[in-house]
């Protein structure tokens, strides 16, 4: 399938290392299944611990198959503006537990809230790691157009911003910190299953300060007694990444495919691997045929599809890179790492990538 080893292979680096470490959608049309107020951590009434409760809901399957990624002019149902804080930046994943009282129409007063809590606990001595500021100002925005049905709340994304103490007047506040929620192609049973009073925006992507994300998620928990985690990404979620991204190249040029894996050898070994994308994309052609009527993508494809990739590896290094991990894969389309970072490089495929990262973080949730 591969034309040659110099066509496949534009780079490969071995690294060894020592010792290495609408209107706003906010779904109502749900049963009717009562539970006890909550208002907060700090309030008399006591929170309602939804996420820890167990077998309250339906229970997530992981899927063995999805449909193939399709390009979709994403603009021209969201602000291209609102798309622009999305792309190029690299976020860390968290899941979180559904809200509890969470109102779209509420997020002037949440800018507030989130705002003097800040404040407040700065004043007692909590670290914040962006210098010397005379104040914050937090905005809540709702990214309208990125639910794909009924059943998935509309986006929310958080801006921090804060102005040094001994900047200039004219000066314009700058932005420390990003942070979004989502949900996107959320499993529709379960979003119908959750009491009437939680919204479900499971996805959440923060750029900035491990202090003030810290910060975001306590007062987050306190007002909508929900719960975060972090999302690590298994090697499962990079080979369909892989697979999904290199089906788009004959619309969409990939540029390359980037993979690398961390192999169990003392010292511990890092491969790097760089594909042509023209052969990355007739190998997958040759397991899942663009002529195909079937749309769907089945989890065998995506494994032959990287085994075809580790056995043309094993030909020319004599390293099984089947025996270790495969750590991260890139793309003109984004990038996904292990450690639950990722970059997204092209709006016109984000649907595709933000409803896989749903399914991760739905099915990380606590049950």
């Amino acid at each position: 399938m591969f034309k040659s080893s110099s066509c496949i292979f534009r780079s490969v680096f071995l690294f060894i290392m020592e010792g290495r470490g609408s209107a706003v959608n906010t779904p109502a049309s749900r049963p009717v299944t009562r539970r006890s107020k909550s208002y907060g951590r700090s309030c008399v009434e006591a929170p309602s611990y939804f996420w820890q409760t167990p077998g309250h809901l339906t229970v997530l399957k992981i899927p063995t198959s999805r449909g193939a990624a399709k390009s979709q002019i994403i603009t021209n149902k969201v602000d291209p503006e609102h798309i622009a804080l999305l792309v190029k930046n690299e976020w860390k994943l968290s899941y979180v537990t559904p809200l509890h009282h969470f109102r779209h129409t509420q997020l002037k007063s949440y800018s507030k809230h989130l705002s003097a809590f800040i404040v407040a606990e700065k004043q007692q001595g909590v670290a914040v790691e962006v210098g010397l500021e005379a104040g914050f100002k937090v905005t809540f925005t709702a990214v309208l157009g990125l639910a794909e049905t009924d059943e998935d709340a509309e986006t929310v994304f958080i801006q921090i911003q804060s102005k040094p103490v001994f900047a200039a007047a004219a000066d314009a506040p700058k932005v420390v910190w990003r942070g979004w929620l989502t949900c996107v192609n959320g499993d529709p049973e379960y979003l119908r299953s959750l009491p009437p009073d939680f919204v479900s925006l499971p996805l959440f992507c923060t750029s900035g300060p491990e202090s003030l994300t810290n910060l975001v998620k306590s007062w987050f928990e306190r007002a909508f007694d929900c719960n975060f985690g972090s999302l690590a990404l298994n090697s499962t979620t990079l080979k369909w990444l892989a697979a999904l991204w290199t089906g788009c190249h004959p619309t969409c040029n990939i540029r390359h495919l980037k993979l690398a894996w961390s192999l169990p050898t003392q010292p511990p070994l890092d491969v790097s691997y760089t594909v042509n994308p023209q052969d990355a994309w007739e190998l997958w052609n040759s397991i899942h045929s663009e002529e195909s009527t079937d749309d769907r993508i089945d989890i065998k494809e995506v494994q032959s599809f990287i085994n075809g990739l580790e056995t043309h590896f094993f030909r020319h290094f004599k390293i099984y890179l089947s025996a270790g991990t495969l750590v991260k894969v890139s793309t003109a389309l984004g990038s996904a790492h292990l450690d639950g970072k990722i970059k997204i490089g092209n709006s016109d495929y984000i649907t595709t990538l933000l409803t896989l990262l749903t399914e991760c973080a739905l099915l990380r949730m606590p049950t």
